[in-house]
C-alpha cells in the first residue's frame, strides 16, 4: 500500500475570519474536526497539518501538540513549498490536500477519490472531485489528490503567485503535461456551501452540527437529508461569495 498522506493546511490569518480554524464548533475547533474526520478515510496512511512558521501560528502548533497530531510549520504565502516540505518529511508517497476550514470534509469521499486515484491505469499525477471551473459538489468537500513526484515537479516549476499560494493550479493550468481527472458527483449540488470563510459560514456550520446531538461522524449525504427538512438553512450563508482560485493574498 502506497503511503497517503494527507496534508492540511491551516493558519489563523485570514482576510475573511482571522482565527477560524480554531473557531469552537460544538465544544471543538473547526481544525479538531477537519483532523478526526480525515483520519476515518480507511485509504489515508497519515495526517498531517501545515501551518505556518509565524509567530501567530505557535497557538495552531501547540493545539496539534497538545492533541498529538502530526504537524509541520512553513512559509506563510508559499504554500506549495509549505506541502512538499511537509510531503518529504513525512514520505508521501501520495498527497492529499483540504483545507482547515472544511469540518464536514467527508472521509468516504477522500476514500472515493483515492480509490480511482491508486486504481487508475494507466496512473494519475493528479485527481480533484471539483475544479475552480467546474463544481458539483458542495464547497467544504474539496479534495485534491497528486502523487510525490507531480507534487515536487509543481514545486521546481510553477512561478506565478496564485500557483504558489494554492498549491494544486499547476496542474489545472498544465493539463496537456500531466494525467489528471475530475471525478464529479450527480446530482448536482455544487451550489451548497458548508465551507468557513465567513461569519455567515460559521453561523450555519454551527446550526448543523447543533443538529445532529454531538456526533460528528455524520455523512454529507445526512446533511442534504437535513437540508429538506430545514431548506431555512441554506439561506444563512447565501450571499457570500466564493472567492477565485486566482486570488492571492495582498498582505505580503
Amino acid at each position: 500500500m502506497k503511503n497517503v498522506v494527507v496534508i492540511i493546511q491551516a493558519r489563523m490569518a485570514a482576510s475573511r475570519l482571522p482565527g477560524k480554524v480554531l473557531e469552537q464548533l460544538e465544544g471543538r475547533p473547526v481544525l479538531a474536526w477537519v483532523v478526526a474526520r480525515a483520519l476515518r478515510a480507511e485509504q489515508v496512511s497519515e495526517v498531517v497539518v501545515a501551518t505556518t512558521d509565524q509567530p501567530e501560528d505557535d497557538v495552531v502548533a501547540e493545539f496539534c501538540e497538545a492533541e498529538q497530531i502530526h504537524h509541520f510549520r512553513g512559509s506563510m504565502h508559499d504554500v506549495l513549498d509549505r506541502y512538499y516540505h511537509a510531503a518529504k518529511q513525512y514520505k508521501a508517497e501520495v498527497v492529499v490536500r483540504l483545507t482547515a476550514d472544511c469540518p464536514f470534509i467527508d472521509p468516504a469521499e477522500i476514500d472515493r477519490l483515492l480509490a480511482v486515484f491508486l486504481a487508475a491505469d494507466p496512473p494519475l499525477d493528479f485527481a480533484a472531485n471539483r475544479l475552480p471551473m467546474h463544481r458539483t459538489i458542495p464547497i467544504g468537500l474539496d479534495a485534491e489528490v497528486c502523487t510525490m513526484d507531480a507534487l515536487e515537479t509543481a514545486w521546481q516549476e510553477a512561478v506565478e503567485p496564485h500557483q504558489r499560494e494554492h498549491v494544486m493550479p499547476f496542474f489545472y493550468e498544465n493539463t496537456a503535461r500531466f494525467n489528471t481527472m475530475h471525478l464529479t458527483q450527480r446530482p448536482d449540488y455544487g451550489h451548497l456551501r458548508w465551507t468557513v470563510d465567513t461569519r455567515q459560514d460559521l453561523d450555519l456550520v454551527r446550526q448543523i452540527a447543533a443538529h445532529f446531538d454531538g456526533r460528528d461522524d455524520f455523512s454529507w449525504k445526512e446533511i442534504l437529508a437535513l437540508y429538506e427538512k430545514h431548506p431555512e438553512l441554506a439561506v444563512v450563508n447565501e450571499d457570500v461569495r466564493h472567492k477565485d482560485y486566482r486570488e492571492v493574498d495582498d498582505r505580503r
